[in-house]
C-alpha cells in the first residue's frame, strides 16, 4: 500500500490530463458529428457523399493508425505543427465524431416524418423544425448511445501515452518501470478508470431518468 499511496498524487495529475483531454475532444466531437450527420442528411449528393467517406474511412481504420497519422503523418507537411497534446485531441475528437454521426442520424431518422410536416404547415422553417422539434427529441432518444460511445472515447485516451502523453495511463508505465510494482500500479491506474467511467454511467443514468420519456 505504501508503493500506492506514493504514487497516488503522480497518477492523479495524470488523471488530469485524461479528463482534460476526454472532455474536449469529446465536446469537439459531438459538434463534428452533429456536422457530419447533418450533411449525411443532405440531399445534396456532394455533402452526402463526403460525410459517407469520412464516416467509413474513420470507423475502417484502427484508431491507432489515425493517431499516428495525425501526429506523425500529419507533422511531416511543413504547413502543420501539432503538439502531443493537440495530436491527441484531434484524433479522439475525429474518432468520436464519426461514430457520433451515425447515432445523431439514425436518432434524427427516428423521429416521426409527421411532426416535420406538421411543423412546417404552422410555419417553421427547415431549420426551426430541425432545432426546436427534430433534435432536441431525438437527443433524448440517442442519449444512452452517446453515453456509450463517450465512454469508448474514455478508454481510447488511453492510447495516447503512445505518443508520449503524460496522460494516467503513461504515468502508470512511468510508476511501475520506477517501483517494479506492476500489480499494485496497474490494479491502481485500473481502479481509477473504473471509478471514472462508474461515475459517467451513474451521470448517463440519472439524464436517462431525468430526460427521456418512455
Amino acid at each position: 500500500m505504501d508503493v500506492i499511496s506514493e504514487a497516488f498524487p503522480y497518477l492523479m495529475k495524470g488523471l488530469q490530463t485524461t479528463l482534460y483531454i476526454f472532455v474536449i475532444a469529446v465536446i469537439l466531437g459531438f459538434i463534428i458529428g452533429l456536422i457530419v450527420a447533418l450533411m449525411r442528411l443532405a440531399p445534396l449528393k456532394l455533402l452526402n457523399g463526403i460525410s459517407l467517406v469520412f464516416i467509413n474511412a474513420i470507423r475502417g481504420t484502427p484508431f491507432i493508425v489515425q493517431l499516428f497519422f495525425i501526429y506523425q503523418g500529419l507533422n511531416t507537411l511543413s504547413f502543420i505543427h501539432l503538439d502531443r497534446t493537440t495530436a491527441g485531441i484531434v484524433t479522439v475528437a475525429i474518432n468520436a465524431g464519426a461514430y457520433f454521426a451515425e447515432i445523431i442520424r439514425a436518432g434524427i431518422q427516428s423521429i416521426d416524418k409527421g411532426q416535420t410536416e406538421a411543423a412546417r404547415s404552422l410555419g417553421l422553417t427547415s431549420r426551426q423544425t430541425m432545432t426546436s422539434i427534430v433534435l432536441p427529441q431525438a437527443f433524448r432518444r440517442m442519449l444512452p448511445t452517446i453515453t456509450n460511445q463517450a465512454i469508448i472515447s474514455l478508454k481510447d485516451t488511453s492510447l495516447l501515452s503512445i505518443i508520449g502523453i503524460a496522460d494516467l495511463t503513461q504515468r502508470g508505465q512511468i510508476q511501475q518501470a520506477a517501483t517494479f510494482e506492476a500489480f499494485k500500479i496497474w490494479l491502481a491506474v485500473g481502479i481509477i478508470y473504473f471509478i471514472i467511467i462508474y461515475l459517467l454511467t451513474l451521470l448517463a443514468n440519472f439524464l436517462e431518468r431525468r430526460f427521456i420519456v418512455r
